[in-house]
């Protein structure tokens, strides 16, 4: 399971299992890659229950 985070000046790929770790960055300060790891882990439960209910499993 994965999130993928688009901005206008870079993106990122964010694994969320078995823990969150960041897999791939495209132009992210580290202080952005900061800001959107704090946002994942505040709403990785709502990232979860979604993604299962588009993805299904």
């Amino acid at each position: 399971m994965h999130v993928h985070v688009h901005c206008g000046h870079g993106e990122a790929k964010y694994w969320l299992e078995p823990e969150i770790d960041l897999a791939r960055n495209y132009g992210l300060s580290d202080k952005d890659l900061s800001v959107v790891r704090r946002l994942i882990e505040e709403h990785q439960h709502e990232i979860r229950r979604v993604w299962q209910e588009h993805y299904g499993g």
